[in-house]
């Protein structure tokens, strides 16, 4: 009895924080999103369910959703063939310095803040004077493209940046993955005659699941929210014909720009339930209950 209140002491400031700053918010949005709601009228109507019924007929809450699908599944795809295959690559060096090196040069991204780097990037896509362009246009003879002014171009770009950005953090977690897989299951299967390719499919790969699966559901979780990309290269919220235009740039429009504080609730709550979903359905497949 006397540990289970010590116990409850010393969780009652942490529990009060998630109770404050998490669901009292949550809570709070919910309400909102029940309202007609924006900071500059007099009198907020209640309006029950009529802002979800607006978001379920909303053309542009549909591009949005599309956006972020698409942004989310490609993303998540290419980072974790990228970083697998990196942190392969890195746990195969027997020298420590080496496998350091090169470790800290794919986490230097991640350091800098987003927004700063989206700044650089934006820059280095301009269509006359950016890098990108020019590199193009000296090695190949290409035609400069306007890449975040052209609906075509808008999204492979800025998935391009954000892979740059932040493939650093999953290498560093599959190369400690590897690292901690016993040495004795190579030693077997290099007795047995298995070359890299296989050991790699059947034993790596498989041990890898537990790390695999919070890979997936922090990668899903971090480019459902993606913003600072979108707002910073994109000033015209939402790129060429809406293309770039993802859920958390909507809410930000509906909130900021339309002042409809009480339709952008609603979207934060679609988001939040879209990612609860994926993130359930990425628990379940991957459910594993084995060890090593």
């Amino acid at each position: 009895m006397k540990n289970t209140k010590f116990v409850f002491i010393v969780l009652l400031p942490i529990i009060a924080i998630i109770f404050i700053f998490h669901i009292m918010p949550l809570l709070y949005g919910l309400g909102i999103s029940l309202y007609d709601y924006s900071p500059f009228n007099e009198k907020n109507t209640f309006i029950g369910f009529a802002n979800f019924t607006k978001l379920i007929h909303d053309p542009v809450f549909h591009k949005s959703f599309g956006n972020t699908m698409y942004f989310v599944l490609v993303m998540v795809v290419i980072n974790l063939i990228l970083t697998l295959s990196i942190a392969q690559i890195i746990s195969s060096f027997r020298n420590n310095k080496f496998r350091s090196a090169f470790r800290v040069v794919f986490f230097m991204p991640c350091v800098a803040p987003l927004a700063a780097s989206s700044f650089v990037w934006r820059f280095m896509y301009d269509r006359k004077y950016g890098i990108i362009n020019n590199t193009l246009v000296a090695l190949f003879d290409a035609v400069p493209q306007n890449w975040l002014g052209e609906a075509s171009t808008v999204m492979p770009a800025i998935i391009a940046f954000s892979l740059w950005a932040d493939i650093g953090y999953n290498i560093i977690i599959f190369c400690a993955g590897i690292d901690g897989i016993p040495n004795d299951f190579y030693e077997a299967a290099v007795i047995d005659g298995a070359n890299a390719v296989a050991r790699f499919f059947r034993i790596t790969l498989p041990l890898l699941i537990r790390t695999t699966c919070f890979v997936v559901i922090m990668t899903l979780i971090s480019y459902f929210q993606a913003f600072s990309q979108f707002e910073v290269m994109l000033p015209d919220h939402g790129g060429a014909n809406d293309m770039g235009l993802v859920l958390p740039l909507h809410i930000y429009r509906s909130a900021f720009v339309d002042k409809d504080f009480g339709y952008a609730s609603s979207i934060a709550i679609a988001l939040f339930i879209i990612i609860m979903i994926f993130t359930a359905i990425s628990q379940r497949l991957n459910r594993t209950d084995w060890g090593y």
